[in-house]
């Protein structure tokens, strides 16, 4: 049974010891997931993981009006419980004029920085700390929901963000203004300001510093960057390659414990280039390799045509993950596929609505993976997407509106639609079958 108070006391000692009180009779140094040959080891052992996306723990783990203390502890306990041990985590959030964006924002403006929220995640860190749960943190997004590249760009030319939702701007025209950050000088100080306060700062919890903190995995650069749109993104290529390596050596300059990775989706984020993919990984400051796998987006996948598109969906994402295995050899790095995902059966929003192709589909994926890596091959980890756990949706046409519950769909999807909820049983079986199968993976 995990007691919360006492786990709370032992790590307060531990942290006593970490900063050199004399006398200190257990002092123990803090671990770090690092890469050995091409495989993630945690404590001079192998470290695979089943693991999800939360992107936002930190809004229901603030004090303020968007948190939920409580809930967030029982999501965690319950994620453990079901060896769902690892979470993808947004740490960035920009306030835009973007419909769709998330608010309130982190980042109120340039340096303008919103307390409470930056305190649920330091809350969040500590919590998982305490459960030996690791984060993946990212940083920066291309898309809308956050703000992201879109925003930095308004605020250092000084003018409103593109808006995909605005029909004089539309998606393309969107895609190719938030591209355009690799290039703008400004926008990018104003990214690496946040960036350095974020990993510089102090857990008002846990007495770590960001750089220190054993909970947290990695850095990532940004949700899903892109060069830009398939039929024009190759133009900004070299600028792509260039703010990969150069972002990512400014982050480990700051913090010498945690690994860097990009986010990207794999050749889908790439404008389906294994070069661009390649190039863009092949960098000495990128510590492991990601890709993500979304049928449905992609056009494979049908909710309300399960019969006609799931055995080619399957097909072609038994392929996609085979292919970007290979990738990872070729570079001899780790991979870990970190956004997955499919709907409810006839797209159904609501709990207790069936999932039987979702199932049927996890289990495949988690198999192939799993397969994979008690195989030898870099296959590191995943992190579904996502985890909705007590978090319903309210309105009937599946939109978030302000005082909704926080759900793993972002604001601008459809509330429910990819969300694994906690009573989603059948589901969470098949996760923690294949979180003890990869856990077992190297162990005698």
């Amino acid at each position: 049974m995990y007691n919360k108070n006492f786990t709370r006391i032992i790590l307060m000692v531990l942290v006593i010891g970490f900063s050199g009180c004399s006398g200190f009779l257990f002092h123990k140094e803090p671990t770090y997931v690092k890469v050995n040959n091409g495989k993630f080891e945690l404590d001079g052992k192998p470290y695979y993981f089943v693991g999800t996306n939360m992107w936002y723990g930190c809004y229901i783990g603030s004090a303020g009006i968007t948190g939920d203390r409580e809930r967030l502890e029982r999501e965690l306990d319950i994620l453990v419980e079901n060896g769902i041990t690892n979470l993808r985590v947004l740490a960035a959030s920009e306030n835009s004029n973007i419909q769709n964006s998330v608010k309130p924002a982190i980042q109120q403006g340039p340096g303008v920085y919103n307390e409470e929220i930056l305190d649920g995640l330091d809350y969040l860190l500590s919590e998982m700390g305490e459960r030996d749960m690791h984060a993946v943190v990212f940083l920066n997004n291309y898309w809308e929901w956050s703000g992201g590249m879109s925003q930095y760009n308004a605020w250092a030319n000084n003018e409103t963000a593109f808006d995909p939702e605005n029909p004089n701007q539309g998606w393309g025209g969107f895609m190719d203004y938030s591209a355009t950050f690799y290039k703008n000088e400004k926008a990018n100080e104003l990214y690496r300001n946040y960036v350095k306060k974020l990993i510089t700062r102090k857990n008002n919890y846990s007495g770590f510093y960001y750089s220190e903190d054993p909970a947290i995995m990695a850095w990532q650069l940004a949700n899903e960057p892109r060069p830009g749109r398939d039929n024009d993104g190759a133009k900004n290529k070299d600028a792509f390659y260039k703010w990969i390596d150069e972002t990512a050596q400014f982050i480990h300059s700051l913090d010498k414990n945690h690994l860097v990775t990009t986010g990207n989706e794999g050749l889908m984020g790439s404008i389906q280039s294994e070069e661009i993919y390649l190039t863009a990984h092949q960098s000495k400051n990128i510590d492991y390799i990601t890709f993500h796998l979304w049928p449905k987006n992609w056009g494979w996948f049908d909710p309300n045509r399960i019969d006609e598109t799931f055995s080619p969906t399957v097909t072609k994402a038994v392929d996609y993950i085979n292919k970007h295995i290979q990738y990872a050899r070729q570079l001899n790095k780790p991979i870990t596929l970190e956004e997955f995902g499919m709907a409810r059966d006839s797209a159904f929003l609501f709990e207790n609505s069936p999932v039987t192709a979702r199932d049927k589909y996890f289990n495949i994926i988690y198999k192939t993976m799993y397969d994979s890596a008690a195989a030898g091959a870099p296959m590191a980890g995943s992190n579904f997407w996502a985890w909705s756990g007590e978090g319903r949706g309210k309105n009937p046409d599946g939109k978030w509106r302000t005082g909704d519950p926080f759900m793993g769909d972002p604001f601008q999807e459809p509330q429910g639609y990819n969300s694994v909820f906690h009573t989603d049983i059948s589901t969470l079986k098949i996760i923690k079958e294949y979180s003890e199968k990869m856990n077992s993976i190297g162990k005698p």
